[in-house]
């Protein structure tokens, strides 16, 4: 059976959010290590998980359920950990076991619960809508 490809305009909302979501992460990050908010520190520190993200939303085709915690939101989160950590590890960036254990969990808290709640919300106003 085919996969159903998700509306444009949601799959781009879902990859702006994972966007968003994992600059929050580096801004937290970077906030809670006093490193400064600066735009080049910043983007170092971001392009690593940018790209997993990235990687991940192609080799999963995230794009054709987006708001599939199975189909989207555990390869793309496995994706952009995984990808993220080794590339800060090639860059000579720091990986040590606390932060990949922090990674793991707040990237799986934002990627999987933006798409929970989003299909909370799409439950719930399908139920108003067949009542």
């Amino acid at each position: 059976m085919p996969t159903p490809v998700a509306a444009p305009r949601l799959a781009l909302i879902a990859a702006a959010a994972d966007l968003v979501l994992v600059l929050v992460f580096v801004l937290i990050g970077r906030g809670s290590h006093e490193e400064g908010f600066t735009l080049l520190g910043t983007l170092n520190t971001a392009w690593p998980f940018v790209a997993g993200l990235a990687l991940g939303w192609l080799v999963s085709r995230a794009w054709r359920e987006p708001l599939s915690l199975r189909r989207a939101a555990l390869p793309v989160w496995a994706s952009t950990v995984a990808v993220g950590v080794a590339l800060r590890a090639l860059s000579g960036q720091g990986v040590a076991l606390s932060f990949v254990i922090v990674t793991l969990l707040v990237l799986a808290v934002f990627l999987f619960g933006w798409r929970a709640l989003a299909k909370l919300v799409v439950a719930r106003r399908t139920r108003r809508e067949t009542h």
